[in-house]
C-alpha cells in the first residue's frame, strides 16, 4: 500500500503480493535512484519494489495555485464559517503566520456509509461526494484548499533558502550495482538532479560507459518513469514498463539491445507486474487488470482492482494476442506471477490474496510449444495450495530440488527445499530460522552458495552459507550502522556486488570475489558541502505503552543541546511487515544542518524489523500498539532532552500518513505540528478503492462487525474531536491511484469543519501529476520537501542558520 525513501527489491520474481509488484533481481536492475516505495508504503527504501500495492511512503506534495472561485453549493453550520484569518500565537506557533480562511466544504448531514455489516449502517458519510475525482466540485475543492495552503507556505522567508539547500544536497551521484546481461555491463546513474536515472552499458567494468536508455527523454517534465525493467536471458531484449505521473497502471516495451530498435510489441493496462523472460527469449510473463472505464486519464479513477490476469506475450506478437495462463474468476483478489526456473524447464506460480506476504505455490513443465501455456492446460503441481499458509519465494533449483525463502513456521524466515520426485518429505530445512535476526533477503552466488542478508536490531549483515547443506561459511559486516539497499548477484557468477548505505552516506558499492574471497570498493559517494564528521545518527531504545522495548535512531549534530531547545522530526511508518532502516534522506540532513535540528525513527510494532511477531503486534486488532509506540516516542525524546513538545513535529506517509492522522487525533497536546502525506484515513471504506482490498490482511475487514467496530476506533476521518490540534499539513497527489486522494480530501475537511478556530493552522496540499511517490521526479522531490520542512520550520520556531 503505502511508502518513499528507497526500495530494497526482494529475490523472488515470484512474490506476487499485489501491493509489491515481484520484481526478480537477477534479471531487473536495480535503480540508483530508489528514494520511494508501494503497499500502502513507507518512505524508505526497505520497501520492496515486489510491494507495488501496499499503501506506500510520505508523498511530498506541490500543488498548482488556482484562482477557480469556492464551491457553490454549501450546506455549513455557523462554526464552518467562523473567522479564520487570524494570526496565530500559542505555544505551538513559535512564530506567528496568518492563513485565509478555510474554504467552503459542503458537508452532507444524514448520508450514511451504505453496505456495513450489523447496525453499523449508522456510520456517517459526509463526504462522499469527494470520491468522485473528475467532478466539477471536488475540481474546485482542490484548488481553493491549495490557494489557502500555498499562500500561507509563501510567507516563510527563508522559503528560497531552504529549497537551495535542499536542491544542494540532492545534488549528488547516485549508483546501482551494475548488473552482466549477455556480454555487457548495465548499470543506473544520476548525475544529481536529472529527473530520473539514466541506464548504462559497458563492455567492461573499466571500459567507457555509454547510454543504453534514458527516460528522462520520454516526457519534457520528467513525470514518465520506469516501473519495471529486465533484460532477457542472453541480453537480446530490454523489457521495460513505464508509468506515467506516478500512476500504478503501466505500459510495457521491449527494446532490442544489438540495434537500439524500439519493437512494436506493447502492452497496455498492466499493473503491479514484473517482467518474467523465458529462458528461450520467445517472450515474458507479465500481469494486468481489465481496462479500468476511465482510461483517458489512468491513476485518477478510483474503482478497485479485481480479477488479475497473469499472461504471456510473444515477441512479434500483438498484445491482443497474449496467452492468458492463469486467472482464478472465484476469486476476484487473487493475483498470480510466473517465474522460470534457473534451468529453463520449470515454471513457478505464485498467487497472492492481499498484502500478507503468503502465497499459493503451483510448479508445472515448461511445455514445448506456446499453445500449451493457454489456461487450463497446463499440469501443475500444488505444492502450497493454502494462500494462508506463508511465504515461499523461488530461489532456484537444481533438477526437480527446488529452493525457497520462507516463513511458514518461521516468523524470521528460513531457506527451505523441495523435491517434486519425492513429495512425501515436503519441505526440508536447509538454514534454519536465526535466533534473533531477520532475513530479510536471499540469492544464490556462485554456483552452490547462498548469500542471506540479516536485519539484528535494525542493523543489516550478509551471511554466506552452503546451499546445499546450509553450512554457515562467513559473515560480511557493513562498516556502519547500515542498510543494505541493493544487490547484484547470479548463480553462475562468483563476482557478486552490493549496495550499503547509512544516515550519513549516500552510498557505496562493493564488488566481492567468493572465490578469492577478496572485496574491493567499487564506488562510492560524497555529497558536496557536507561533512558527515560533524553529525551522528545512534540508536536507543525506549518502553512503549505495554513497556514493549522499541527502537529508535537519532541523527543530530555532535554536542547538540539537550534541553529541549531543538526542533525535531519524528518519523514513522509502522505497518505491513516493511522495516525502516537506516537510510541517507536528504531533506533530514537539510533540516538537521540549517535548523540545529534532530531526526528521529522509531522503529514501532506493525513493521518486519523483528519479524513476523513483531509484524502481528501491530496489525487487524493489535493497531493501537503502533499509535502507542509512536507516541511513547515522542515522550521518550522530550524526557530525554532532545526537544519539546511545542518543538516536535510528526511525519509519516501512505500507512505512515494514517499514522500521522490517529496519533494527532489521540494525543494532539504531544506534537508541536504534523504533516501527513498520502495517507489511508477512511478505515470504513479504505477497501473499495482501487487496491484498497488488499489490504485487509493488516487492517482488517470493514464487512466484519467486530473487525469494524475496532477500525471505528482509530479510523481518522470518523475520530476527528472538537480540540486544540497541532499545526497539520495533508499533503497527497491527483494521481495517487495506490492511496486515492479521496482519503486526505475527507479528513482535511473534518478538521477544518470540527476545529475552525483552531489556533493552528489545519491545511492540505494537493500535487499535480504525482502518484503514491514512485517515479517522483528529482525537482518535484525537491519541491515537495520544501514545502513540508517550510510548515515545520514555521510552526516550531525552528531558526534558520546558514
Amino acid at each position: 500500500m503505502l511508502q518513499s525513501a528507497r526500495q530494497c527489491a526482494r529475490r523472488s520474481p515470484v512474490r506476487t503480493n499485489p501491493t509489491w509488484p515481484a520484481v526478480t533481481p537477477r534479471r531487473l536492475l536495480a535503480r540508483a535512484t530508489r528514494d520511494y516505495k508501494t503497499r500502502p508504503q513507507p518512505a524508505t527504501r526497505r520497501v520492496s519494489p515486489a510491494l507495488l500495492t501496499l499503501p506506500a511512503a510520505p508523498l511530498t506534495t506541490h500543488a498548482i495555485r488556482s484562482c477557480t472561485p469556492l464551491l457553490a453549493a454549501v450546506h455549513l453550520s455557523k462554526r464552518q464559517f467562523s473567522a479564520i484569518t487570524t494570526t496565530t500565537t500559542n505555544h505551538k506557533n513559535m512564530t506567528p503566520y496568518a492563513w485565509d480562511a478555510y474554504p467552503a466544504v459542503r458537508r452532507d448531514e444524514g448520508v450514511i456509509v451504505t453496505g456495513l455489516p450489523g447496525t453499523a449502517d449508522a456510520v456517517p458519510d459526509h463526504y462522499v461526494w469527494l470520491e468522485d475525482p473528475d467532478s466539477v466540485e471536488t475540481t474546485a475543492f482542490v484548488q481553493a484548499q491549495d490557494k489557502v495552503t500555498e499562500a500561507y507556505l509563501a510567507q516563510y522567508e527563508h522559503k528560497d533558502k531552504l529549497e537551495a539547500a535542499l536542491t544542494k544536497l540532492w545534488n549528488y551521484e547516485r549508483y546501482s550495482c551494475p548488473s552482466k546481461e549477455g556480454d555487457k555491463f548495465y548499470y543506473f546513474h544520476n548525475s544529481g538532479l536529472q529527473p530520473q536515472s539514466v541506464l548504462y552499458s559497458q563492455t567492461a567494468l573499466d571500459a567507457e560507459p555509454e547510454v543504453f536508455f534514458d527516460p528522462n527523454t520520454l516526457s519534457e517534465d520528467g513525470t514518465v518513469a520506469f516501473s519495471a525493467t529486465s533484460f532477457s536471458e542472453n541480453g537480446t531484449y530490454f523489457g521495460y514498463s513505464v508509468s506515467k505521473s506516478g500512476s500504478d497502471w503501466v505500459t510495457i516495451h521491449v527494446k532490442r539491445v544489438a540495434d537500439g530498435a524500439i519493437l512494436d510489441d506493447k502492452i497496455e493496462f498492466a499493473k503491479f507486474t514484473s517482467i518474467s523472460w523465458t529462458k528461450d527469449e520467445q517472450g515474458f510473463f507479465y500481469t494486468r487488470y481489465p481496462k479500468p472505464e476511465a482510461a483517458a486519464d489512468l491513476g485518477t479513477e478510483t474503482d478497485s482492482n479485481e480479477f488479475a490476469q497473469t499472461m504471456f506475450h510473444a515477441i512479434g506478437t500483438d498484445a491482443a494476442d497474449d496467452i492468458l495462463v492463469y486467472h482464478d474468476p472465484d476469486h476476484p483478489k487473487y493475483r498470480g506471477s510466473i517465474a522460470n526456473s534457473d534451468c529453463g524447464e520449470y515454471l513457478i506460480l505464485a498467487v497472492s490474496a492481499s498484502t500478507a506476504h503468503k502465497n499459493l505455490l503451483w510448479i508445472a513443465r515448461k511445455p514445448e510449444s506456446l499453445a500449451g501455456l493457454a489456461f487450463g492446460t497446463l499440469k501443475w503441481t500444488k505444492i502450497v495450495d493454502d494462500v494462508d499458509q506463508g511465504s515461499f519465494d523461488y530461489l532456484t533449483n537444481d533438477g526437480t530440488t527446488f529452493y525457497f525463502q520462507s516463513n511458514w513456521t518461521a516468523p524470521r524466515g528460513r531457506i527451505v527445499k523441495y523435491d517434486l520426485a519425492n513429495p512425501d518429505a515436503g519441505f526440508v530445512e536447509v538454514v534454519p530460522e536465526h535466533a534473533t535476526a531477520t532475513l530479510s533477503r536471499a540469492e544464490v552466488v556462485n554456483h552452490n552458495k547462498l548469500l542471506l542478508v540479516y536485519m539484528e536490531d535494525v542493523q543489516d549483515v550478509l551471511h554466506i552459507h552452503d546451499l546445499t547443506t546450509g553450512a554457515h561459511e562467513q559473515a560480511i559486516h557493513l562498516p556502519t550502522v547500515g542498510s543494505v539497499d541493493d544487490i547484484s548477484a547470479k548463480r553462475k557468477d562468483a563476482t557478486f556486488f552490493y549496495k550499503y548505505s547509512s544516515f550519513l552516506s549516500p552510498g557505496t558499492i562493493i564488488q566481492h570475489d567468493l572465490s578469492s574471497n577478496e572485496a574491493i570498493e567499487f564506488k562510492t559517494t560524497h555529497v558536496d558541502g557536507f561533512d558527515p564528521d560533524q553529525f551522528e545518527a545512534t540508536q536507543e531504545f525506549y518502553e512503549s505503552k505495554d513497556g514493549t522495548r522499541v527502537p529508535m535512531f537519532i541523527v543530530q549534530r555532535k554536542g547538540g543541546a539537550m534541553d529541549g531547545s531543538r526542533p525535531c522530526m519524528q518519523y514513522g511508518y509502522g505497518g505491513f511487515n516493511i522495516s525502516l532502516g537506516p537510510m541517507f534522506v536528504p531533506a533530514w540532513l537539510a533540516f538537521i544542518q540549517h535548523y540545529d535540528a534532530v531526526v528521529a525513527m522509531p522503529n514501532i510494532r506493525g513493521g518486519g524489523e523483528y519479524g513476523e511477531a513483531w509484524h502481528e503486534a501491530g496489525m487487524l486488532r493489535n493497531k493501537q500498539n503502533v499509535f502507542d509506540d509512536f507516541q511513547w516516542a515522542a515522550k521518550h525524546l522530550v524526557a530525554r532532552g532532545y526537544t519539546s513538545h511545542a518543538k516536535l513535529a510528526i511525519n509519516g506517509g501512505s500507512n505512515g500518513g494514517l499514522l500521522v492522522g490517529a496519533c494527532i487525533n489521540q494525543a494532539p497536546d504531544l506534537f508541536g505540528a504534523a504533516v501527513a502525506e498520502v495517507g489511508v484515513m477512511d478505515m470504513v471504506k479504505y477497501d473499495r478503492f482501487t487496491i484498497g482490498a488488499a489490504w485487509r490482511a493488516d487492517y482488517g475487514d470493514p464487512n466484519d462487525p467486530e473487525d469494524l467496530a475496532y477500525l471505528l476506533t482509530y479510523s481518522p476521518v470518523h475520530t476527528v474531536k472538537e480540540q486544540t490540534y497541532p499545526a497539520t499539513l495533508v499533503m497527497t497527489s491527483d494521481h495517487d491511484d495506490r492511496v486515492v486522494p479521496l482519503h486526505s480530501y475527507k479528513y482535511i475537511s473534518e478538521l477544518q469543519f470540527t476545529n475552525p478556530n483552531n489556533p493552528n493552522p489545519l491545511l492540505i496540499l494537493v500535487e499535480q501529476k504525482a502518484g503514491h511517490g514512485a517515479g517522483k521526479p528529482t525537482k518535484k522531490r525537491i519541491e515537495s520537501a520544501a514545502n513540508k520542512f517550510a510548515f515545520i520550520a514555521m510552526n516550531t520556531g525552528a531558526e534558520w542558520r546558514d
